[in-house]
C-alpha cells in the first residue's frame, strides 16, 4: 500500500549528532516497515539528531522518521531550532539524496544546452516535448545560459512509456544530435530515427523515484525541485543560489 501521512513533526530543539542505529532498533524498525508494504525499498536507517528518533532513508531520496522499537513511523518535517530559527532537516537531507541522483546522471544521457561564457551553474529539467510548459521553458533556455546557467534536460513523458511524447523523446535521444531533434521537435517538426537503446525508460523512473508527477520539473544543482514552468529571471535566481 502507499504510506500516506501519519502527522507532521512539529519544530523540536534536538541534539546535534548523527549516529548509525543499533542492531536492535533497526531489526525492529525493518520489520515494522515490511507490515506497512513499501512501494520502495528502504537505504538506510540511522539515528536522528533527537534521540531515540530514527532517520530511515527511501530510495528516491523519501525520508521516513521510526521510534526504536518500530512501533511509531512518522512522515513529515523534522526541524531544529538554530540560532531562534528553524531548520528543515528532513528538507536538507532529502535536498542532498536528489542532488547525488540528479548529478550522477551522465552528461552524455542528457541534451545540454550550455551555458554562455562561464558557466556559474546547471539545472536539470525533466521534460516531455508533448509539454506546453515545456515548449514556453524551452523557448527562454537563451536567456538562462546568459546568465551562466547550463541547461540538461532529461526524459520524463507525462503520459507514461508508450505514449507519443515516449515515442518522441525516444526519438530525439536516438538522432546523433541531439540537441538539433530536440528544438526540431519543440517546434513541432517530425525528426526520424532508428531504435537505439537509450535512457528514456530508466530517466522516467529516476523521476518518478524522486516525486516527479508532471512536467517541466526543474533539479537545481542542490537537489532542489521546482515542479512546473517558472519564467527564466525567477529560474535564473534560484539556480545562480543554489548552495
Amino acid at each position: 500500500m502507499r504510506l500516506t501521512q501519519i502527522f507532521a513533526a512539529a519544530s523540536l530543539a534536538l541534539l546535534s549528532t548523527f549516529a548509525v542505529a543499533d542492531d536492535s532498533a533497526e531489526k525492529a524498525i525493518r520489520k515494522s516497515l515490511e507490515t506497512l508494504q513499501l512501494e520502495v525499498p528502504v537505504e538506510s536507517i540511522t539515528a536522528s539528531p533527537l534521540a531515540g528518533l530514527y532517520e530511515v532513508k527511501l530510495k528516491g531520496s523519501r525520508v521516513l522518521y521510526a521510534s526504536a522499537d518500530g512501533q511509531f513511523v512518522v512522515q513529515g518535517y523534522l526541524f531544529q531550532l538554530k540560532d531562534g530559527k528553524p531548520v528543515n532537516l528532513t528538507e536538507k537531507t532529502e535536498r542532498l539524496g536528489i542532488s547525488k541522483l540528479i548529478n550522477g546522471i551522465p552528461v552524455a544521457e542528457t541534451v545540454v544546452y550550455p551555458a554562455i561564457g562561464e558557466t556559474k551553474t546547471h539545472i536539470t529539467v525533466f521534460t516531455d516535448t508533448t509539454c506546453p510548459y515545456c515548449h514556453k521553458l524551452h523557448a527562454e533556455i537563451p536567456a538562462l545560459n546568459k546568465q551562466g546557467v547550463e541547461v540538461r534536460y532529461v526524459a520524463f513523458p507525462r503520459q507514461g512509456l508508450g505514449s507519443p511524447g515516449d515515442e518522441q523523446l525516444q526519438a530525439v535521444w536516438c538522432s546523433a544530435d541531439k540537441k538539433a531533434a530536440m528544438d526540431k521537435m519543440v517546434d513541432g517538426k517530425e525528426i526520424k530515427a532508428a531504435k537505439c537503446d537509450n535512457p528514456v525508460s530508466k530517466q522516467f523512473a529516476l523521476g518518478q523515484s524522486i516525486g516527479v508527477n508532471g512536467t517541466p520539473a526543474i533539479v537545481l544543482a542542490d537537489g532542489q525541485v521546482i515542479p512546473g514552468y517558472q519564467p527564466a529571471p525567477q529560474i535564473a535566481k534560484l539556480a545562480l543560489g543554489a548552495k
